[in-house]
């Protein structure tokens, strides 16, 4: 059985092409690789895939826990191999799709993380420091590997490194056992479309989605951790940027995004890069039939 992997940048039409090789495929299932695609009530905001545009194809690993509560890559890498092994004996062909690179990786190469576990308190400590400034003085080595705007990256690192008193280890990898076809969706013409993604999604409800997340109990620290848009918005709600600014800074900082989640991907030299269906049509036919 080979495992098919869909990835780009967001706002790039992954969601559109998994489901058009799903639906080609005939005898398939996908799997999220959306590291906030997992909480509950973030639909809009995470630009999750609606019942309707599923067309039918079963989904894994969207909606599956409370954005009150942080859901980890380890957690996410062993619900995703079960969905798998799952889908694999439904003689199905999993279909990994996702923007998060990051939690694909830590699902098709089996990184055994180190077991630090978690300590709130010492986070606490730390996150208003320089994080990037302090890792790199900490562990050179790490420092030169990680995304130096990812904080919950780097608070992780400086955790694990204070924690056993050593440089943060490198990650063994156990991969799948399977051929993995990695096709990546690429768009030279981001950024309108981008602005445009944004525009309809405040249209359909983005604002009283961040609203509704606020009633159930979430701060605005937390809706500040979930994400661009949900900072964003958060910033917006509390009256500390006006409507117009909220807009421009928002795609701005998408746009910068989805420009590190290229960086990310262009290290990979096994990912076969396509403009668009016909192009990835070619790629699955040849594999699968």
């Amino acid at each position: 059985m080979k495992i098919i992997v869909i990835l780009g940048p967001t706002a790039s039409g992954k969601t559109d092409l998994s489901i058009k090789t799903a639906l080609y495929l005939e005898k398939a299932e996908i799997i999220s690789a959306d590291s906030r695609q997992v909480y509950k009530g973030m639909n809009l905001g995470t630009g999750k895939i609606t019942k309707e545009e599923m067309k039918g194809i079963p989904h894994h690993l969207l909606d599956v826990a409370s954005p009150k509560r942080k859901f980890t890559v380890v957690q996410y890498q062993e619900r995703a191999r079960k969905a798998i092994k799952k889908i694999i004996k439904r003689d199905n062909v999993p279909i990994i799709v996702g923007g998060t690179g990051f939690y694909i990786d830590a699902v098709i190469k089996g990184m055994i993380f180190p077991s630090v576990p978690p300590d709130y308190r010492l986070r606490k400590e730390i996150e208003k420091e320089n994080l990037f400034e302090l890792l790199k003085k900490l562990d050179p080595k790490r420092a030169d590997t990680i995304d130096k705007k990812n904080p919950r990256r780097l608070i992780r690192a400086i955790e694990i490194i204070l924690k056993t008193k050593k440089p943060v280890p490198e990650i063994k990898e156990k991969p799948l056992p399977y051929p993995i076809i990695k096709i990546g969706i690429k768009n030279d013409n981001l950024p309108p479309l981008i602005k445009k993604r944004l525009l309809k999604r405040i249209e359909q409800g983005m604002i009283e989605e961040v609203k509704r997340l606020r009633k159930t109990g979430l701060s605005w620290k937390r809706l500040e951790e979930l994400g661009l848009e949900y900072r964003y918005l958060a910033l917006y709600l509390q009256e500390k940027i006006d409507y117009e600014e909220m807009i421009k800074s928002l795609a701005k900082e998408i746009e910068k995004f989805a420009k590190r989640q290229m960086t990310w991907f262009k290290r990979d030299k096994e990912i076969i890069w396509v403009k668009n269906w016909q192009e990835a049509k070619k790629i699955i036919k040849l594999n699968f039939f």
